[in-house]
């Protein structure tokens, strides 16, 4: 299993000097939460943006590192705002992968919680997974990507 850091709000933090939230060029939120497994896991940076930056290079430069790991489960961490997009993009392309994305409406250096249970959940779901597909791992649901959506109105991830 490999588990792919695309960035988001997920691993944001405050940049004191500039008063505003970045996505930091590094895994730290991640391999924090992962400090608590008893079991080591392979994570990769591979696009440090907010996914409303990410466009289809970004997805298409994903994706070749999905079909050219030996690995056949990734976990991605990805922002909410276009995890549709690439989980959708994703799934035209994969059948024989199994996929989870996952992320945090909240940064994990504010909110520790969310964070940790959304990645906790996906390597969960992860591990017991038997078939193959790309899945939205948000909010206490692990879904097709074609059976979830982020309400924004709502603020939160939901079963359609």
């Amino acid at each position: 299993m490999l588990i792919l850091n695309c960035g988001g709000t997920f691993n944001k933090r405050y940049n004191p000097l500039l008063g505003e939230l970045e996505v930091p060029f590094d895994n730290l939120a991640i391999e924090t939460i992962l400090q608590s497994f008893s079991f080591r896991h392979d994570v990769a940076g591979v696009i440090y943006k907010d996914s409303l930056d990410m466009d289809s290079n970004d997805r298409k430069m994903l994706a070749s590192i999905i079909m050219e790991s030996k690995d056949d489960t990734f976990i991605i961490v990805h922002g909410t705002d276009t995890m549709g997009t690439t989980a959708e993009f994703l799934s035209e392309i994969f059948q024989d992968r199994k996929i989870i994305l996952t992320g945090a409406m909240k940064p994990f250096e504010i909110d520790k919680v969310e964070a940790t249970l959304n990645l906790g959940l996906a390597l969960g779901f992860a591990k017991a997974l038997q078939d193959c597909g790309v899945f939205i791992c948000m909010n206490g649901h692990v879904e097709l990507c074609k059976n979830m959506r982020k309400n924004k109105e709502l603020g939160k991830f939901e079963i359609v």
